[in-house]
């Protein structure tokens, strides 16, 4: 099965650099966003299987996109060390975090699965 995701990044070039990687390991980009407004639209329409949200969206927070995303797993990604932001992944709802150098279809894979416990 496929996974279907949505990338969330106030970052044009990585939305696309990331769509390009992620198609290309046999993921569905069914939409990005740049935004919270864009990103709850997105995974309202397309029912995703999993939400991929930078830590900074600009003036936002990703984190607090996170909180308001009560249908989908979101894992969080960033430019980031997990030790520098780890308080906050410890209190948000994401199901995981990656680094951007470390973003693959497998690494989204594996939390995806031991989210279902399969």
């Amino acid at each position: 099965m496929t996974i279907r995701c949505v990338i969330v990044d106030d970052s044009e070039r990585f939305r696309a650099g990331a769509r390009r990687l992620l198609t290309a390991q046999g993921i569905s980009v069914v939409a990005d966003a740049a935004n919270s407004r864009q990103a709850l639209r997105a995974v309202r329409e397309q029912s995703p299987d999993v939400v991929l949200v930078d830590v900074g969206l600009g003036e936002e927070s990703g984190f607090d996109l996170a909180a308001r995303i009560d249908t989908t797993p979101v894992i969080m990604v960033s430019a980031f060390a997990a030790e520098e932001i780890a308080d906050l992944l410890a209190d948000s709802k994401a199901i995981g975090f990656l680094p951007k150098e470390h973003l693959s279809a497998a690494a989204i894979s594996c939390l995806l699965t031991r989210l279902r416990g399969t």
